[in-house]
């Protein structure tokens, strides 16, 4: 079974964020291990499958050597992530660094963002990336100063209330 070439995209080659905290670490250490007990299931029955012979009408081999394939890719990609890996340490310096928990005032609302590696993001609970526009831009401050930010056209002013 020939796969379709597809021409990579805007999004196929980004580099790898190795920052990360330990709980994310913990995490990927987990499913490397679940994914190296799958292997030799996989592998066990890409060989059975093959002792059925004809290899171009044989779907199921084709199906499992696939599957097989993508457990090996998962295990080397997340073998890589570990490797690379740069915990994050918090300090209590007083500038934001990553791994701050900083609550903001925007248009007469608080808002509090969690800035981490961006394996970790999730917008909906405010956990934002070192490299996203607000995470760049609040990276160095200091409780009390403003940043202004360019938004969908408008201008708009963040005040850093406080910082943990």
């Amino acid at each position: 079974m020939q796969l379709p070439y597809r021409k990579p995209g805007k999004y196929t080659h980004l580099p790898n964020d190795p920052i990360m905290t330990g709980h994310k670490f913990a995490e990927l250490k987990k499913q490397l291990q679940q994914l190296k007990a799958k292997k030799p299931h996989a592998a066990a029955e890409v060989a059975r499958l093959a002792e059925l012979g004809d290899f171009s009408e044989n779907v199921e081999y084709q199906q499992a050597k696939g599957r097989l394939r993508g457990i090996l890719n998962a295990i080397t990609k997340i073998e890589f992530q570990l490797n690379q890996a740069e915990i994050i340490e918090k300090n209590n310096s007083g500038i934001i660094e990553i791994g701050n928990t900083v609550t903001v005032e925007v248009d007469g609302k608080e808002k509090i963002y969690t800035i981490l590696g961006s394996s970790e993001t999730d917008p909906t609970k405010g956990i934002i990336s070192h490299t996203s526009p607000i995470g760049e831009a609040l990276l160095g401050k200091k409780i009390g100063e403003h940043i202004e930010m360019k938004l969908k056209n408008k201008l708009v002013q963040y005040t850093i209330i406080k910082m943990q």
